[in-house]
């Protein structure tokens, strides 16, 4: 069985670490400035180039979700921010708990964990076989200097998993001074964050700490949340240093679904219809699974060194450490198991950026990675016997995975004329899994004797265990693109992309008895997108236009059976629009338009070719009316649409959508000291954050009711 990873090993590991390394390179400029009058400033991005880079030559798409943006925001929830970038959804389930969409459904069970690739400063929350639905309750959004986002694949970047697309965190840099947050909210909600810094001729250091305590608006949903950070800059004549320390726990009580196969239950009683069930306040704040849990913790550290071969030659090595454990009940499966799963990891990402001539620059590296990863799963309810399936009390599954990664990649950017530029990226990542069952092989109990039936007879459990294999797995992954200026203010690009999903361990190693072991290939995506950009000083807009084929597609079917040859379509447009209307006023807009559809037949699961997928909205929304009475005042209004998607394979039931307000306002007293409120759904709107059909029933996650949040930040 996994132990427990305490807080106080993350914080020992964290000062430790600020003591005995060599810290990090102070942030370079980041506004570029032309000769020419009619080119205005332009705000440096990272994600997607490997390197500092201006915006508008870009060759694809990025949304950047900056400083000031976060701190009006004051959020609560991941949520509260990625969903002001065009074409991203993410639903709030329980707690800290959220489920992403970029360019995709919201993506859920075995098939999920890997569409995402969530960094922070350029390096993965978890280890690529490794990954979790619910990653981005690691990321510390709330105190970011910045979030960049890549809407579909950059594997040719990136590697593994970024498939969908990537979110990347930017911390803040240090600098003297710091500063405290406090904000109060319904349900016994307090949150309280602060940074603190000290910044010198050629080094600085900051720390940041988040801590969340909120009893949730439905029953036994509670949650604590900490977060910590450290950063240390440091800058030696031709050297610099940046080292990152990040930490992460999590406590919580969870609140699954409410299904509608469940009224008149012991757990809610509701006379509103099955597909309506959501309107029902009192059935959404039930929690029928009030054992369900979730503890999470986790710790990060990365150092990285740059040096400056001549002014356009530099290498960086940035060696790093992780490390994740988790212990949940899986409260929405018969056998309401515990699992318990962890991994460790070291690795080290290796750059060289050459300068060959004026009008060619190439990026040159080589990644390295090994990971240590083990998961239980235990359940202690008696043995049962339902629909054919034995679900054994005890051990179901008891591993060890050690996983080794290593990608060369090459990027080139060519300038061939002064408005034309290419863009070319290669990478090739191999995989290797070495998987070590600690318990019988087959499908028995973990003594290797054989579960009973309704009748007492000897039957085959519902849990298979392969024996002890090696797997690996190869992937190359490719990016071309373009980039013509049609002035100094305006861009036309596009690109052919790929991404991949090399298979997680869970989808290899934790199966069912209908399940075949192996011939599970890497899930691929090719991309194929064009799009405009223009930046002046009042307007800046992004329209884009996408199509995507993913093949190997993995999901597990309605019989509990791997599907590992599905095959989807995705094409859309996505447009962003920020505005400045007077001094006073501003206008931001994001509108996505997606079809998302099965392009192939699977009778067991309800898929039909020319089915929209599942859980897949055609069009997202978020406008913002944004108000500046004074230098000091501020008023925000939001509104968020969710379209219409259906909730089933087979296209039979749906969910209606629903539109959201949200307002925000804030005024400064002083220089120092800054109060806000907030006030979601402002119309208190009953909607579901979240809705499918299972199993012959609606499940539905009810959306939050009106909430006022408060509060004050103080800077010193």
């Amino acid at each position: 069985m996994l132990q427990r990873f305490p807080i106080s090993a993350i914080t020992m590991a964290c000062f430790s670490m600020v003591s005995c390394s060599v810290l990090a390179a102070t942030d370079k400029t980041e506004i570029v400035k032309s000769n020419s009058n009619d080119t205005v400033t332009e705000v440096i991005v990272v994600t997607g180039t490997l390197q500092q880079s201006g915006v508008l030559p870009l060759a694809g798409n990025i949304d950047r979700i900056l400083s000031d943006d976060i701190a009006s925001v004051s959020s609560v929830h991941p949520s509260d921010i990625l969903n002001r970038a065009t074409g991203v959804h993410v639903q709030t389930n329980n707690g800290m708990e959220s489920l992403p969409s970029l360019r995709s459904p919201v993506l859920t069970g075995p098939g999920a964990a890997g569409a995402f690739l969530f960094l922070e400063e350029g390096i993965a929350t978890r280890s690529a076989g490794f990954a979790n639905n619910n990653a981005l309750s690691e990321l510390n959004l709330a105190q970011a200097k910045e979030v960049e986002i890549i809407r579909g694949p950059a594997s040719a970047v990136y590697g593994s998993n970024a498939v969908h697309g990537v979110v990347n965190v930017l911390t803040k840099a240090p600098y003297n001074g710091g500063d405290v947050t406090f904000i109060a909210g319904p349900n016994d909600r307090y949150q309280i964050q602060g940074t603190v810094g000290n910044e010198s001729d050629n080094q600085g250091v900051s720390g940041n700490i988040q801590a969340i305590d909120d009893g949730g608006y439905r029953d036994n949903s509670d949650f604590t949340s900490l977060k910590l950070g450290l950063r240390h800059d440091y800058v030696s004549g031709n050297d610099q240093f940046k080292t990152i320390i990040s930490g992460f726990v999590l406590d919580q009580n969870t609140a699954g679904f409410i299904s509608s196969g469940d009224n008149g239950s012991d757990c809610y009683s509701s006379t509103y219809t099955a597909e309506n069930l959501y309107e029902d306040r009192n059935a959404m704040e039930k929690n029928c699974d009030s054992d369900a849990y979730r503890e999470w913790s986790s710790v990060r550290i990365a150092t990285s060194w740059q040096r400056e071969l001549s002014a356009e030659n530099s290498f960086t090595i940035t060696p790093y450490f992780r490390f994740n454990q988790m212990e949940f009940r899986q409260h929405y499966l018969p056998s309401k198991a515990i699992e318990e799963n962890s991994h460790f990891s070291v690795g080290m990402i290796n750059r060289y950026n050459f300068q060959v001539d004026q009008d060619l620059a190439l990026v040159m590296g080589i990644d390295f990675e090994w990971t240590e990863g083990e998961l239980t799963q235990t359940q202690q309810k008696s043995d049962s016997y339902s629909f054919g399936k034995a679900r054994q009390q005890g051990l179901h599954y008891d591993y060890k995975v050690d996983a080794s990664m290593i990608a060369p990649y090459i990027q080139a950017d060519w300038q061939l004329t002064e408005q034309l530029k290419f863009t070319s990226s290669v990478r090739f990542d191999s995989t290797q899994y070495r998987y070590d069952n600690l318990i019988a092989d087959g499908t028995t109990k973990a003594d290797g004797s054989a579960c009973v039936n309704s009748n007492d007879e000897p039957t085959e459990c519902l849990f298979k265990r392969p024996e002890d294999s090696n797997d690996s797995f190869d992937n190359t992954s490719t990016k071309l693109g373009f980039n013509y200026r049609l002035n100094n203010n305006t861009a036309f690009f596009g690109s052919w992309s790929q991404g991949f999903r090399a298979p997680q361990t869970t989808d290899m190693y934790r199966l069912q008895k209908q399940q075949l072991v192996g011939e599970i290939e890497s899930e691929r995506l090719d991309s194929v997108e064009l799009g405009l950009r223009g930046i002046s000083n009042t307007l800046t807009y992004e329209l884009v236009v996408y199509s995507m084929n993913k093949d190997n597609f993995f999901f597990r079917d309605a019989k509990g059976l791997n599907v590992t040859d599905g095959e989807t379509s995705h094409k859309g447009l996505e447009l962003s629009i920020n505005y400045d209307l007077t001094e006073q006023f501003s206008l931001a807009v994001n509108y996505s338009y997606g079809q998302h559809e099965y392009e192939f037949d699977r009778a067991s699961s309800g898929v039909i070719k020319g089915n929209k997928v599942d859980t897949a909205p055609e069009q997202l929304a978020n406008v913002r009316l944004a108000w500046k009475p004074t230098d000091n005042s501020e008023l925000e209004l939001e509104w968020l649409h969710m379209g219409k998607y259906y909730s089933d394979p087979a296209n039979e039931h749906d969910y209606s959508g629903h539109e959201l307000l949200q307002l925000r306002g804030s005024m400064a007293l002083n220089n120092n000291t800054r109060l806000f409120a907030r006030i979601e759904n402002l119309t208190d709107e009953k909607y579901a954050s979240r809705a499918d059909y299972a199993f012959g029933s609606y499940r539905f996650f009810g959306g939050q009711p009106r909430a006022l949040h408060v509060g004050a930040s103080i800077s010193f």
